[in-house]
This record gives structure tokens, C-alpha cells and sequence, in this order.
């Protein structure tokens, strides 16, 4: 008989994902072998006549090696990752997009209907995509600094079938004043946690999406004091990191925004600053 058991297979990988220092390896190299063998977790775990031979070998090999000795994401060895209800791909362009991200989602489903809203920083689109998915009645708009995030984001609009207007800005630079509701989730790592970041971020993910100067809030500042001169915008909501929540609260106050409120992540971290007006 041929092949490796699914068993070897996963104890195999699992081995080497840990001595990298993953935290999921068990969940890792599932993931990794159901995708190599184009199947679900769920078979992959039920279906013990399942083997992994022939090409399947090597391209196994060559997921784990991608993740245990370059560290690579898994989201970015799939090429995808699901969000809320879609599943968007991935690749070194963008971020991954998070579970706390998810937030910004929320807050965007409480708006009126057919409120014009713009997603700033929008990445793989994950945040404006959804909104469409789940508001159709949401005028959508998705805008980047980076050209090559942007065409990443269009791709995935026009897989899922979501209609979402993209352009290119540096934060609200030259955007018009159109817009009720901004979302954001902006680069908010300071300089100094650069060293603290796991490799899987330091090394894979894109740094300007990332690193926003000494306190991590100067994308944060600029764009809170944009979104404050411009009349029609009545909602603005940023994630932010932990223990800036309190300072991005004052910071939307002083620029004008008299009812902001924070949300928390489901590890209890002020995650989301939202400001009215």
C-alpha cells in the first residue's frame, strides 16, 4: 500500500509546527493537509482510508515547510481567509483580516439605510465587502494607499458578486465630502513594538499597514482631524490597539465629536472608538 496515513501525516507536521514556536500547530497542519488534499476538516478527521501520496507528498511538505521554518501565515499559504460570512483571499498585499476587525462590521450595520459609507485603508476589502453582504442598502466605498491592496480588494468584489466603489487616497486626502460614515482599521503599531510583533507578522505582513510612527497614532490623528472637517460625516469608527483606546476617545472629542464610545474585542480589549455627531 502507498501513501502516508493522515495519522503520520499530522503527527509529522504537527511535530515541526510546534518546534517552531506556533501556537496552533494541531490546527495548523489540519488546515494546511485539508487543503493540499482538497478536502474538509472534518473528513480529513472522520475519513481514516484517506492517504496523503503523490503529488500531495511534496506540496504538503512544502506547506508546512513555509510554515514552520519561514513562518508564513497560514491564511497567506491558503490564499484565503473567511470573514464573518465570506471568504476573501489573501495574499502579502493586504493584512489578514482579524475576528476584532469584525467590529467595524457591527458598527456599520447600525447605520441608516442607504448611508453613504467609506471604508479608509480598506486592504482585502474585508470591512466593505461585508457591509455590502450583509446592508445591501449601504452605499459602499473602499479606498487604499496601496494600488497593488486595491486590486486585490476589486478581485474579491467581483468574485463574491458585491458591488463596492474602490479608489486610491492617502487616508481623506483629496476624497470628497460625501460620505456619512467613515470606517477605519489604520495602521496603529508603534515603532517601539516593533521587536514584540510575532514573525508572522514582522515578516509576512505589509509593515505600511502596520507601523504608524513613535505611538502608533499618527495615521490615527490625521485622520480623525480629515474626518472632523468634513461637514456630512456623522459617524466615525476606528480600531485602534490595546491601551490607546482612552487617548483616541479624547482625541475624537477635541476634533468635534461630542458622543464617542468605545467597543470591546472578545478578549475585553477597547478595540473599536466610535465618534457621533
Amino acid at each position: 500500500m502507498g501513501g502516508t496515513s493522515i495519522n503520520d501525516a499530522l503527527d509529522g507536521a504537527i511535530t515541526a509546527i510546534t518546534a517552531a514556536g506556533c501556537e496552533t500547530p494541531r490546527l495548523d497542519a489540519e488546515l494546511l493537509l485539508a487543503d493540499v488534499l482538497d478536502v474538509s476538516r472534518e473528513r480529513l478527521l472522520l475519513d481514516r482510508d484517506l492517504l496523503v501520496e503523490g503529488p500531495a507528498v511534496r506540496a504538503f511538505q512544502n506547506a508546512v515547510r513555509r510554515r514552520a521554518v519561514e513562518r508564513e501565515p497560514v491564511a497567506y499559504i491558503l490564499a484565503r481567509r473567511g470573514f464573518r460570512r465570506l471568504e476573501l483571499a489573501v495574499d502579502r498585499r493586504v493584512l489578514i483580516p482579524r475576528p476584532e476587525t469584525e467590529l467595524l462590521v457591527e458598527v456599520g450595520l447600525t447605520l441608516p439605510r442607504g448611508a453613504r459609507v467609506l471604508d479608509v485603508g480598506t486592504g482585502s476589502g474585508a470591512v466593505a465587502l461585508s457591509l455590502k453582504d450583509e446592508r445591501p442598502d449601504l452605499q459602499l466605498k473602499g479606498s487604499d494607499i496601496d494600488e497593488n491592496a486595491l486590486q486585490l480588494a476589486r478581485a474579491n468584489g467581483e468574485r463574491l458578486g458585491l458591488q463596492v466603489d474602490w479608489f486610491l487616497a492617502d487616508l481623506l486626502v483629496g476624497v470628497p465630502d460625501e460620505f456619512d460614515a467613515i470606517l477605519s482599521n489604520p495602521p496603529y503599531v508603534s515603532e517601539s513594538e516593533r521587536a514584540d510583533l510575532a514573525p508572522e507578522i514582522l515578516r509576512h505582513e505589509p509593515a505600511g499597514a502596520l507601523f504608524s510612527g513613535p505611538d502608533g497614532l499618527d495615521a490615527i490623528r490625521s485622520l480623525i482631524d480629515q474626518a472632523a472637517a468634513r461637514a456630512s460625516v456623522r459617524l466615525l469608527a476606528l480600531e485602534v490597539g490595546a491601551r490607546q483606546a482612552a487617548v483616541v476617545i479624547e482625541l475624537m472629542r477635541t476634533a468635534g465629536f461630542p458622543a464617542v464610545r468605545s467597543e470591546p474585542d472578545l478578549a475585553r480589549i477597547e478595540r473599536v472608538v466610535v465618534g457621533e455627531r
